[in-house]
């Protein structure tokens, strides 16, 4: 079960193709930066990401490197999804992260999976939604 919305961040991405070595089949590095709002915090987010496309054309995304800023400290997180390309040419993936912090403001993010919904458009603009699973 989805608790209530914990915050949304407006990312801009840049991306660039990868070699996959899998079934001759694209893969992307994606880098992002962004802000927005998390547990009821202004807060900046950094990552970078890959992924891969599948046989049956959906991608297969992961994120080993993120991380969340705001005033009062930091947090990283790592995050795995799926996602399908959309008809105006954007990606939707959906999946999980999970976060690290010593900083109390957002203490709350320690020892939770976050369920998340990351949509892009065909320019790069991003909005990646996170939930607590509870």
């Amino acid at each position: 079960m989805l608790g209530e919305k914990a915050g949304s961040i407006a990312l801009k991405e840049t991306t660039k193709p990868i070699n996959s070595g899998k079934y001759g089949l694209p893969a992307m590095e994606t880098h992002n930066v962004g802000s927005g709002e998390l547990l009821g915090h202004d807060v900046m987010a950094r990552a970078t990401f890959t992924a891969e496309m599948r046989p049956d054309g959906s991608w297969l995304g992961e994120c080993l490197a993120g991380v969340i800023f705001c005033s009062e400290g930091a947090a990283t997180f790592r995050c795995n999804g799926v996602g399908n390309m959309t008809e105006s040419g954007g990606v939707a993936f959906k999946g999980g992260a999970s976060f690290e912090t010593t900083a109390s403001a957002l203490s709350e993010l320690n020892g939770k999976f976050y369920m998340f919904t990351y949509d892009s458009d065909s320019e790069g603009n991003a909005e990646w939604i996170l939930y607590p699973c509870i």
